[in-house]
């Protein structure tokens, strides 16, 4: 529309009319003339209406999924994290656990033998392809840690360190092929040389070939000059086996290692030895078995005063394994004159 003066007009008239119509409207109230033709618009424009907001409805719900779906998505993203750390805490709990009860054997086998202990964690094991049993330790130069110190753990003789960085170290593990440590029978003090075996028992060569040896006796280190690379009184294994001497003067024995070196963790490496030598005291002492009950008194017994008498099975002192007592008899002896 052009901007002319009648179309200026028309504008001043409709908006003129507007506040009229607006008026009558508020003052009739519930009585409104103008109610009449607000119902007829609204069956005219009602259908129209009504299909526009069948075809907008959809594309206003899909605005509002894609709105919302960034926040579902935020909120199952954050309960699978959330589920991922009480997983990982629960998880957590039985290793904190499980090092916790290492550590108390390690010191309660470091306390038994004296020993000063650097604690440390196995962090990494030996190459696949290599022939060598060995494991690495988070502990090295600046923790005092030198060359061919002995590493133990609570059940017993872990290995030695062969490799010293600044913050690691590398330890020959005892059934390493390439390992020897000299060994000492418990009890009999019998001494021998373990070399290992890789995942088959020990194998023990005991330097006097006539000792006497039972399966479940047990070897401890019998140590080194200076405490290195071995310090003594270490449990090493038990004898699971004897082989047949055949004349020779050594005997070879079988044994299984103390410690599981497939499932390593916390470990302890011997920076000062014991004072003096513990012999087999760091040895867990052997479970004790409860004497057979005696058998219960059956029979008559016989009257005591006989000493001749035989017992009978319900005789006290037969039941005792001791002897009846023994009767004396006084000889008179002359008294020096005819």
């Amino acid at each position: 529309m052009r901007d002319t003066k009648e179309s200026r007009l028309l504008l001043v008239l409709l908006v003129v009319i507007a506040f009229a119509l607006i008026t009558m409207d508020i003052r009739g109230g519930e009585n409104s003339p103008l109610d009449r033709p607000r119902q007829a618009a609204e069956s005219v424009f009602g259908p129209v209406e009504d299909a526009v907001s069948g075809v907008v409805d959809p594309v206003g719900n899909a605005v509002d999924a894609v709105r919302d779906s960034g926040d579902r998505s935020s909120t199952i993203t954050r309960l699978e994290r959330e589920n991922a750390a009480l997983k990982q805490k629960l998880g957590s709990n039985d290793i904190t656990r499980n090092r916790a009860q290492e550590l108390d054997k390690l010191l309660r086998t470091a306390g038994a033998g004296q020993y000063a202990i650097k604690g440390a964690q196995v962090i990494a094991i030996g190459a696949a392809q290599g022939f060598s049993w060995t494991v690495t330790i988070d502990a090295g130069s600046r923790d005092g840690i030198t060359r061919d110190m002995t590493v133990i753990n609570g059940d017993g003789l872990v290995g030695r360190v062969t490799t010293v960085g600044n913050s690691t170290s590398t330890v020959l593990l005892a059934n390493d092929p390439d390992f020897t440590v000299g060994t000492r029978l418990e009890s009999s003090m019998e001494l021998g040389f373990a070399s290992g075996e890789g995942d088959r028992p020990m194998r023990v060569q005991l330097l006097n070939g006539k000792a006497a040896v039972h399966k479940g006796d047990r070897l401890v280190t019998f140590g080194s000059e200076k405490d290195k690379p071995f310090v003594p009184g270490v449990p090493v294994g038990k004898v699971v086996g004897v082989d047949p001497s055949g004349g020779n003067l050594t005997k070879t024995l079988q044994v299984e290692p103390f410690v599981g070196f497939t499932r390593l963790d916390v470990v302890g490496v011997v920076v000062v030895g014991p004072r003096t030598d513990p012999r087999d005291s760091v040895l867990p002492p052997r479970p004790t078995t409860a004497p057979p009950p005696k058998p219960k008194a059956t029979g008559t017994p016989t009257a005591t005063g006989d000493p001749t008498a035989p017992a009978s099975p319900g005789n006290d002192n037969q039941a005792d394994g001791a002897l009846p007592p023994a009767t004396t008899t006084t000889t008179p002896t002359s008294s020096g004159r005819d």
